[in-house]
Order: structure tokens, then sequence, then C-alpha cells
């Protein structure tokens, strides 16, 4: 009954937006939205079969195929010359840029991670081979083009939505996900393919063509070198500061479009409602993700900083683009459109680092999903702008995706999307949960807890941030394999929210060479435990906190958990007992009598722990 009460204002209001775009006199709207709604689903079942482990590369394949705001940009520039020139020629060619460094940089951090999960008896790929499709299809579109058939134009970027779609979902297993990065990288090639064809079609010349293709040449070297030397421990930073550079596209790409358009006299309402959507949705990603990257890379402090009244102060800075469509509306000129769409831009950009810097660190995964979503929909509004249905359709599944997993984290937390950007929870530098008082804590050594290793027949593994923090992957990875060689059943397992962004601490496992068959997820994990003789929690404290289950007034009450202190015996590698999570709680596992601490720096006991194993 709940679920049909929220369920109905929603599809009374989407109903209601869906009849006011019928007032529109422009024919293409119904059509661009028939795509829109087509590609949204496909993409939503899409992203339905990926599996947590998986998530990472997902949000660095569809952070890749985002690139695809190349395309605006290359409508934008000159079709006669290989200097752009003018305001709108140099923002075209600035996106186009940024968005090269994108899709490069993108798919090869992709391939990188998903390179990770293979197991030394993995059958030999040969990806490589579907190059020759790949090349063949693409000579085939530029003979097409070279005798003036437009119709291979359209069959490529049908083909260019098809691909994208399956390359998140070949994401859904691990025997396919490579070929499903393989895909998105056939996909973007023949969106931005077709658009330099159009181009020619439309009277480009050789030199405007060279332009194109030196520019993106930068830019792809660019974003080859970065990704080349991205370690798995700075994936998440990386793949927000991607994001950044998918919203900076976006934003020039709207905001040279207009200033095309405008002395033109071409501008629609439509035309203006998608450059200010495309504008703000643009420039909150390009702030938010250089915040997000901030945050995670360690240059901006976890705890949450904002002005008073900060959800009012958002607010009223995101009415200013209601304020600038309307005003653009009523007097579609260059002085007006310019002096709205500034405004704009700078509330915007201002709204964007603003909001997610009053995000504390626990609440980073949601926001990096968020903003991945957010780069979607501007690439959408993007396609409505430049009536695009490949733009629209990659756009969609885009946001469609970042937008399922924010739901995904924030089941995981039990908290909604409004508490986490609008409510956040305090970090621990400010500390949230009352403070209780608690039996003393048993510490151990690492020579007794490898004896108690060695007896165990069955041992979990439960990491969390802290041990990406001290790139303790490996060291674990080595405790596992020799417990597995003495016959102990060992297993991992991992919270849907360890780490700062969906997966992180799948990949560093599978960095280390740990088989992913023995990571299991939180679902699959808890009803094992009480029948395991030992846990290990490396660097992990909200996430296996039983207050979440047994204090209704507790800031994580609520919050699905790994129950660790079912097992007979937990033991607990943690840097001090001064220490707690993000949600600023302490944990009473840490107190049980049947828990042992284990101090210290996590890859120093880890190492200690390896030589006792020996």
């Amino acid at each position: 009954g709940r679920k049909s009460a929220r369920a109905a204002p929603r599809l009374s209001v989407l109903g209601g937006c869906l009849l006011a775009a019928g007032l529109s006199p422009d024919p293409k709207l119904a059509a661009m939205l028939t795509t829109f709604s087509l590609a949204g689903l496909a993409g939503f079942q899409a992203v339905l079969g990926v599996p947590p482990a998986l998530h990472s590369p997902l949000m660095s394949v569809t952070n890749a195929i985002s690139g695809m705001t190349a395309v605006g940009g290359i409508m934008l520039l000159p079709a006669l010359a290989a200097r752009p020139r003018g305001a709108s020629q140099l923002l075209g060619a600035f996106a186009l840029l940024v968005s090269s460094v994108n899709i490069a940089g993108g798919f090869l951090v992709t391939r990188k991670m998903l390179g990770l999960f293979r197991r030394p008896d993995d059958p030999k790929e040969y990806f490589s081979l579907y190059g020759a499709p790949t090349g063949l299809f693409l000579a085939g579109l530029a003979a097409l083009s070279a005798t003036g058939r437009a119709g291979g134009v359209g069959v490529a970027g049908l083909a260019s939505g098809v691909l994208c779609i399956a390359a998140v979902a070949g994401l859904g297993k691990q025997k396919t996900a490579r070929l499903g990065n393989t895909l998105g990288v056939a996909g973007v090639a023949f969106g931005v393919a077709s658009t330099v064809c159009s181009q020619w079609l439309a009277g480009a010349t050789a030199a405007g063509l060279a332009g194109v293709g030196g520019i993106a040449a930068a830019g792809a070297g660019s974003g080859l070198a970065i990704a080349s030397r991205v370690g798995p421990t700075e994936l998440p930073q990386t793949v927000a500061g991607f994001h950044s550079l998918v919203g900076a596209a976006a934003v020039a790409t709207a905001v040279g479009e207009f200033l095309h358009l405008a002395p033109l006299g071409l501008l629609t309402p439509v035309s203006i409602g998608a450059i200010v959507a495309a504008t703000y949705l643009g420039a909150i990603t390009t702030t938010g993700s250089l915040v997000a990257f901030g945050k995670l890379n360690g240059a901006l402090g976890s705890a949450p900083v904002s002005l008073p009244r900060r959800n009012l102060v958002n607010a009223l800075l995101s009415a200013v683009s209601l304020w600038a469509a309307a005003r653009m509306m009523r007097s579609p000129t260059l002085a007006v459109g310019r002096a709205a769409l500034a405004a704009c831009t700078a509330a915007s950009l201002f709204v964007g680092a603003h909001a997610t810097l009053a995000i504390g660190g626990a609440d980073v995964p949601v926001v990096i999903t968020c903003l991945n979503s957010a780069s979607g929909w501007a690439l959408c509004a993007e396609g409505f702008m430049l009536s695009s249905t490949l733009l629209t359709t990659v756009g969609a599944l885009i946001g469609f995706s970042g937008a399922l997993l924010t739901q995904d984290m924030c089941v995981a937390m039990n908290r909604d999307i409004g508490s986490v950007l609008f409510k956040p929870l305090k970090t621990n530098e400010g500390g949230s949960c009352e403070v209780k008082s608690y039996a003393p804590h048993t510490e151990t050594s690492a020579d007794a807890l490898a004896e108690r290793l060695l007896s165990a027949k069955s041992v979990v593994v439960v990491p969390g941030y802290g041990l990406a923090v001290a790139k303790a992957q490996y060291a674990v990875a080595e405790i596992a394999s020799k417990l597995r060689a003495r016959g102990v059943k060992a297993q991992f397992a991992i919270h849907p929210v360890a780490g700062r962004m969906p997966g992180q601490l799948n990949v560093l496992l599978a960095e280390a060479g740990v088989p992913y068959d023995i990571v299991l997820e939180m679902e699959e994990i808890n009803d094992e435990l009480p029948e395991t003789d030992v846990v290990l929690v490396i660097g992990a404290s909200d996430t296996v906190n039983s207050d979440a289950e047994d204090d209704p007034g507790s800031a994580i009450a609520g919050m699905p958990v790994i129950r660790v202190w079912e097992a007979g015996n937990v033991c607990v590698l943690k840097r001090s007992m001064g220490s707690v999570g993000y949600a600023g709680c302490d944990n009473p596992v840490f107190y049980n009598e049947n828990t042992d601490m284990l101090l210290g720096d996590a890859k120093a006991s880890c190492d200690a722990l390896n030589a006792a194993l020996a």
C-alpha cells in the first residue's frame, strides 16, 4: 500500500510532464522522447544484470561512453578550415579535446580493471579480432559517404547505440565483461565516425576534418598517458576526474551551440530548454566531480563543509537556471542569452562544488554514482539540443545506469537519496553517535592469530576502506593463499558500500590475484557466518557494526551489515581503539567476548601475520 501511495503521485507528475511536452509545436520532440524512453528502458534492464563485483568497471565504461560529448564538439567545429575561429568553434574544439581524453583514458582504465579479474587458467581471449569487422564497417561507411549516400550515417548511429547498450550488458558476467569493454570502444568509434561522415556530407572539407582528427588525437593521447599511470587504489579519484571532463564538455557544447544559433535566429523553446539543462547539469557535474576528486585524493578533508542553510542556498542558485531559461525564451537574443547563460553557469558551478563539499566521506560512493548519472542526463540534454538520437540514446543509458547504482548504494546504507544529498551524516571528525560504555577489549598478537587461523576449518576475510588506504591487498591475498594451501576454506566478503566507489575492493583484491569466485557479496556470506570459525576484519567498522541491527537510535540503524559477530571468533585488524567509522559510531563488536583486536597499521599487521604463517 505504501509503495502504491508513493508511486501514484510520481506517475501523475510524469504523465503531466508528458502532456506538457505535447504542447510543443516541434515535431522532433515526440520522436526524441520516444528514443529517450526506449533507450532508458533497455539500459535499465542491462544494468540490472551487472553484479556488484563489476560495478567499478561499469562506472568506468559508462564514463568512457559518455565521452560521446565529442559529437557535439565536432558539430561546432569549422567545416572548411582546420583551425577553429570564434567563441563557438573554440568551445567546440575544447569539448572535443576533453571528450577525447575521457574516451581513451576511460576505456584503458576499464581494460586494466577487467584484466585484474583474469585467472591464470582462464582461456586466452582474442578480442583484437573484433577490430576486423569494426574496420570493415568504418571503411564501408567512409565509402558510402564519399559517394554522397547519407543512409550509412543513420545506420552507423543505430549500430553505435546498440553497441553501447551491449557493452553494459556484457558486464553482467565475468566471462563477457572484457568483451563488453571492446563493444563499447566499437560503439563510440561508430558514433564519432557517423558524425564525421555527416559533416562531410554537409560540405566539410579535408582541411576541416583534419582539424577534427588533430584535436581528437591530442586528447586521446593525453587520456592514454593519464590512464597508463593509474593504479587500482587511484581508480575512484580517476573516475571522478574523468567525470569532470564530461561535464565541462557538455557546458562548452551548450554555450557554443547557443552562440551559433542565436545570431541566426534559430533558437526555439525546446532548444533553449535543452541548452540551459545541459549547462546546469554539466556545470554541476564538473565542479562536483572536482570536489569528489579532491576528497578521494586527500587534497580536501572528508568532513562536510557548507554555508549556513545550505539547502536553501543551493535551491535558490538552482532556480537561476529556471530564470535563465524563461528569460531566454522571452527574449532569445544574443545579448540576453549571454548574460542569462553566464549567470546559469556560474550559479551551477557553485552548486556542484557546494553540494559535494557538504557530503561526508561515508557518502562519497553515492555522490560518485550521482555524478555518473548526472553526466548521462547532461548528454541527454545535449541530444535534445542537437536533435541527435545517438546522444539521447547514450545519455539515457548512462543516466539510468548511474541512477540504478545510486539506488543500490542507498539501499545498502538504508538511506534514501534525499537524506544523502540534503541531510548527510557527520563524519567521525565531528561524531554522530551516542558515546557508550563497553567492557574492556581483548588484544592479541600476530603469532596467536596465526595459530588460530591455522586451526580453523573456515575463515572469512572482511576488508574495508582501511585495507585500501594501507595498500594491504597483496599481503591479505598471501594470507588467504597460505590458508587455502593448508586446507582451510578461506573466503572474502565485500559490503556494497565498502571503499570509496562501488566495487573498489573487488578490484583491489583482483589486483592482488584473489580469485573472484571466492569473493562473496554480503547477501551471500551472511548465512554462512554462524558456521564460520574465524572472521578476519581488516580496516572495516560501520559495515560490520551490530548497532545497525540492535540500536534503533544509532546513526546507522537499519543499515544492512555483514554479521561477523555470529562467527565463532572475530579478529579485527585496526589502527587504534580511539578511531571510529565515518558515521562516528564506535562498534560494540570490538568489545565482544569472541573478538580479539590486533592493533597497528593494517599492512604491518598483515606482514607480521604472514611471517607467523610461514
